[in-house]
């Protein structure tokens, strides 16, 4: 199924791709990542290769949609973003809007070398830095992260994020609240969980003002 699928092919409100930025353009930028991303995977393990098939809704739908969530949200950091997902995704989409950046946060170099060579070829409002996400200190609106860490391990990595006003939406699978039980014991938060618009087992999931038990 290619980019520019109709919503409705994977049950996707019909104003989906309106609203989170897929002009025409964009998807142009969209099918050229996927075609850099297929080529690379080749050589590096960045994603499934079964999953290349699907590209659609499980990687473009399932990253898309946190602009669906939080359609306003201009400046992301994306932590541990190894193939660009939902990083690059992103920035493709929010390429053009004004103010627009995406903090590319990922600790092996040769993911970071792939991710900044999608950035450049595509001319992407987008940053890539090579080091652990814990160890930056960016001002952004919104912390995400796909398949990097269960939830505890997760807010940790976010934290210097969170401290400086981000809130989290992450995305997560169908053992969401186990995670959210297990992170309780060492941390304090709000949280909500949305139903993934790419697969109805998935769950994305908002964090806010997180704190670790015992601080203040």
């Amino acid at each position: 199924m290619s980019v520019a699928a109709p919503p409705e092919a994977v049950g996707l409100p019909p104003d989906f791709l309106e609203t989170v930025g897929a002009t025409a353009d964009r998807e142009k930028d969209i099918e050229a990542f996927r075609a850099l991303l297929v080529q690379a995977n080749q050589t590096m393990n960045l994603v499934g290769a079964s999953t290349l098939g699907e590209f659609w809704r499980r990687h473009f739908v399932d990253s898309a949609q946190l602009l669906w969530f939080a359609p306003s949200t201009r400046v992301w950091a994306d932590l541990g973003s190894g193939a660009g997902l939902p990083g690059l995704v992103l920035a493709i989409l929010l390429k053009g809007r004004p103010g627009a950046r995406v903090h590319l946060v990922e600790s092996m170099a040769k993911r970071c070398r792939f991710l900044g060579e999608v950035v450049d070829a595509l001319a992407l409002p987008a940053v890539v830095h090579h080091t652990r996400a814990e160890t930056l200190k960016l001002d952004v609106e919104m912390v995400t992260a796909r398949a990097c860490a269960p939830l505890d391990r997760l807010l940790g990595y976010a934290q210097p994020y969170f401290e400086r006003g981000a809130r989290g939406l992450f995305l997560k699978g169908a053992e969401v609240e186990t995670e959210i039980g297990e992170a309780k014991k060492t941390w304090r938060f709000r949280a909500e969980t949305k139903v993934s618009l790419s697969d109805p087992r998935g769950r994305l999931l908002w964090i806010e003002e997180p704190a670790r038990v015992g601080r203040r």
